[in-house]
């Protein structure tokens, strides 16, 4: 017999996974706001039931298969309000284009990097179709949207790596920013639908406060960051990124980014 962990224990556990957990939710709900409070509603559920916390599944397999209940018996709302912008009414209405449950599955395998058979296992699928899941949402949302991407990154091969990838989705690169001064220059010469940055730039300034100048000087849009730590920066206290990528990073990883970030029009940025 299978006994459930202790409270301390159990508390360890979900403790180091949480911080994905919440950059899971934020990502498939667009909103650090939506995705803490299903991330907090989730914890409230093994609180007070252990058995949604499934033993005998690797612990983040079991903590995001309970989040994945939590957020299917809600119904996967695509909003809890009313659209405060029209980027957030234009993304509502990318996403009920979507096929049902696409969304999640791509976002597990590639940003979270869960193998298509623990994909299935979150959602309660078989691998196949967790797999096939996956590939529509690929399909439909590179078929969506294509735009203009600022790079941000002070790595010579990382950014030509990165603007391979961005140019094979279909977008189009309007420039490498290596520093935040040069990087604010290029945004205003030539405005990004999106930009995908790096943290500590060749100077040592800093990829948020570069980001965050070009979105004081040219208003909201989507933004991707990359880091080496991205638990330094999942911390809940203060404003986070929805869509964060972990160096080293993958091909996959960066396309399902990019193209869930231009889809869904994400601007949430840390702060300075």
């Amino acid at each position: 017999m299978t006994h459930a962990p202790h409270s301390d224990d159990l508390s360890r556990v979900i403790g180091s996974e949480l911080p994905y957990l919440r950059r899971y939710a934020r990502a498939l709900t667009g909103s650090q706001t939506s995705g803490d409070a299903y991330a907090i509603a989730t914890l409230e559920a093994i609180l007070s039931d252990r058995e949604v916390f499934e033993q005998g599944l690797p612990p983040k397999v079991a903590l995001f298969k309970a989040f994945n209940r939590i957020w299917g018996s809600s119904g996967a709302p695509l909003s809890e309000s009313q659209p405060a912008s029209a980027i957030e009414a234009q993304a509502q209405t990318r996403l009920a284009g979507l096929t049902r449950n696409t969304r999640e599955a791509l976002l597990l395998q590639s940003i979270e990097g869960f193998t298509t058979e623990e994909v299935g296992t979150i959602m309660g699928l078989p691998g196949s179709e967790a797999e096939q899941l996956i590939r529509i949402a690929r399909d439909e949302m590179a078929r969506s949207i294509a735009g203009r991407v600022l790079i941000i990154e002070d790595e010579a091969i990382i950014a030509i790596d990165i603007s391979a990838i961005v140019q094979g989705l279909g977008h189009e690169v309007t420039g490498i920013g290596r520093t935040r001064r040069g990087a604010v220059d290029l945004a205003k010469k030539d405005p990004p639908d999106l930009i995908l940055a790096d943290i500590q730039l060749a100077d040592k300034s800093s990829g948020i406060d570069a980001v965050n100048d070009i979105l004081g000087d040219l208003g909201d849009r989507p933004v991707v960051f990359i880091t080496a730590f991205p638990e330094r920066l999942l911390t809940g206290e203060r404003p986070e990124p929805a869509f964060l990528i972990s160096k080293p990073y993958t091909e996959d990883q960066v396309r399902s980014a990019v193209s869930q970030a231009m889809f869904f029009s994400s601007t949430e940025t840390l702060g300075a």
